[in-house]
């Protein structure tokens, strides 16, 4: 009996925002590697950065001197800009009067008193609008106080960017806006348009993955809807709605793609988006979904998130970063030193999302090959004595994750053609642990100099997106063949295990015929590991060729040329400053009269396809 063949996971599209800049076509990844490009792909990245960030005009790609260090100091981790760091909002407690027979009196106008008066408050009417108080003992009271943050760093979209312009935003969350960007970007990036991605398969065959791990907690969500009432405020209808961990996908469901298919937000902290990967995989390999978004987008760089972080002791504080350094200021663009000495992770803001197709759907429409899911494996820590720990579930998705790769490479090509992007976080236990379980795995599987890439040294931890930060610098790298060194570091700590591997301080050079595949790892709060393997697209196309034969591969390539050649116009285009994002508001709502509905089908109008209504029973051996 033929053995049925497992549909592959094809990247096809893939796009966001980023501290780096835009993700699609590369862009973001080029910017960690600016300097080792060449000239015409630097002067490019600049010229794009450029438009992108409001500092020149559309056709007017010259840039002088000061502008292009403009450009470089606005983008990656750096000082804050989204608040004054030196002047955040606090509520200081104070107590006046601690005699219990002292009166106390102040005037206050009338609409300012509480529903309920405190006991002990006697209030008289000055005038219709004024009345004063006398009470006796304590009087607890608030009172607005201006503090410096104790962290100044963290990785920002770039000076400049501002998803909030460029749709109408309606007081969305600064998540959802990305979330926005982000999606239309990678869907762009496809070549196909949304009505062309619909018109390919059955409305139930498309699937949207995301999550944010925080969900959005700035004061058009969650943030409002906790602090409002205490600060005077009220909260709105929006907040508590917006604020949804779910609600990127929702948004793409709603606003971006219009798609009525399988939905679902995944979460596992800063691992969520391997996890999200995961599903879509799953979903593809099992052949109930043909085309998935998958990705997520996070903004956490407000003051509550990093004090939160900061009282944690996760977060690099500027005196310990001065401390490093033997400096009396802090060095921003340094703050996250993966696998050195180091103090800490520094937060970051990204929004990265991916577009899958099984390969069948891919070779018949002309799709772009950007890479594949080779495969993700998720594992849990077990007993912990620390929730945020680490634990040993992380052993189990590295060493699955190279075997995997060992199946589909070979032993050769496990240990010669793949490389790990790391969590890398930049705190003194991630050093340790993390570098410990890829030596020890590395180690058993023969590997004898495994490179490690460590992102999170240009654009910081954004939670959610973190392993589609790393995923999109690999996807960049298997185009231009620069593997990013991790540049804010200049030694390994000692307590950093390094047998079989090499930490690259400088950006590597690789030959692109060598580079099969790649490994992303990301380690979460709460024991939430996974690893992906993902296939280079020189690797995808070969094993396509090899699934179809040479003559349908070439057919193939073919009818890719005219896709390419649309996404090509997009990233041109946005490249010139042309980059509003696709959001239809009220756009093609659809109520059940307008569906056509039989006991074998359901015609959604927007989709050529029909909803197939399957009555097989999958327990046929059991009824």
């Amino acid at each position: 009996m033929k053995q049925q063949r497992t549909p592959l996971p094809i990247i096809v599209g893939s796009g966001g925002i980023s501290p780096a800049g835009r993700v699609s076509f590369n862009h973001a990844y080029r910017r960690m590697v600016i300097d080792s490009l060449p000239a015409a792909k630097r002067e490019a990245t600049l010229s794009s950065l450029a438009k992108l960030m409001g500092l020149a005009s559309a056709g007017h790609p010259d840039l002088d001197g000061a502008t292009q260090q403009q450009i470089l100091d606005g983008t990656l981790v750096r000082k804050i800009e989204h608040f004054d760091v030196e002047r955040v909002a606090w509520n200081n407690a104070m107590s006046l009067g601690n005699v219990s027979d002292s009166e106390q009196t102040f005037v206050v106008a009338k609409r300012q008193l509480p529903q309920t008066l405190p006991e002990g408050w006697n209030v008289s009417a000055l005038d219709d609008k004024t009345v004063l108080v006398r009470c006796r003992g304590d009087l607890n009271v608030l009172v607005q106080d201006l503090r410096p943050s104790k962290v100044t760093s963290a990785g920002q979209l770039p000076t400049g960017f501002d998803p909030a312009a460029l749709y109408p935003s309606r007081s969305h969350p600064r998540g959802l806006q990305m979330t926005v960007y982000g999606a239309s970007d990678a869907l762009r990036s496809t070549g196909f348009t949304i009505d062309e991605l619909k018109s390919l398969v059955r409305p139930d065959q498309i699937g949207v993955y995301s999550g944010s791990a925080m969900g959005q907690l700035d004061q058009d969500g969650y943030g409002g809807l906790m602090q409002n009432a205490l600060t005077g405020k009220r909260p709105t209808s929006k907040n508590l709605a917006l604020g949804l961990a779910e609600m990127p996908g929702d948004f793409v469901n709603a606003y971006v793609l219009g798609s009525v298919g399988e939905t679902a937000g995944i979460i596992g902290a800063c691992a969520t988006f391997l996890y999200s990967v995961k599903r879509g995989m799953d979903e593809i390999r099992s052949g109930s979904k043909r085309i998935v978004i998958v990705g997520n987008a996070e903004a956490p760089v407000n003051p509550a998130v990093i004090e939160g972080y900061r009282t944690m002791g996760a977060l690099t504080e500027d005196e310990a970063l001065m401390a490093l350094d033997n400096s009396t200021q802090p060095d921003n663009r340094r703050a996250c030193r993966p696998f050195s000495s180091n103090a800490g992770f520094t937060l970051a803001e990204s929004s990265v999302w991916i577009v899958l197709m099984d390969d069948a759907l891919a070779m018949e429409s002309g799709a772009r090959v950007l890479g594949s899911v080779g495969d993700v494996f998720v594992n849990a820590d077990g007993y912990k004595k620390s929730i945020p720990g680490p634990g040993i579930g992380n052993y189990v998705t590295v060493a699955k994750a190279m075997a995997a790769a060992r199946g589909m490479l070979g032993e050769d090509g496990l240990r010669t053609s793949t490389y790990m992007h790391a969590h890398g976080t930049g705190t003194p236990q991630n050093r340790v642990t993390e570098s410990a379980i890829m030596s020890e795995v590395a180690k058993a599987f023969g590997i004898p100099r495994l490179s490690i890439a460590a992102i999170k040294s240009y654009v910081g931890h954004s939670l959610a997106p973190a392993g589609g930060d790393q995923l999109s610098a690999i996807l960049g790298a298997w185009q231009d063949g620069i593997v990013p060194g991790i540049k804010t570091i200049d030694h390994i700590a000692d307590d950093v295990a390094q047998e079989n591997l090499h930490f690259p301080l400088q950006d590597e050079e690789r030959d692109i015929a060598s580079m099969r595949g790649a490994f992303v790892n990301s380690k979460g709060f709460g024991g939430n590991n996974a690893t992906g393997f993902f296939v280079s697209p020189k690797q995808t196309e070969q094993m396509l060729e090899k699934r179809y034969g040479t003559q349908a591969f070439a057919a193939a390539k073919q009818r890719q040329e005219a896709v390419e050649s649309t996404a090509q116009a997009y990233d041109a285009k946005a490249d010139d400053g042309d980059i509003a994002p696709i959001y239809r508001f009220g756009e093609g709502v659809l109520e059940g009269k307008d569906l056509t509905l039989t006991d074998r089908k359901i015609s959604v109008p927007g989709f050529e396809q029909a909803i197939e209504l399957s009555d097989d029973n999958p327990f046929d051996d059991m009824t």
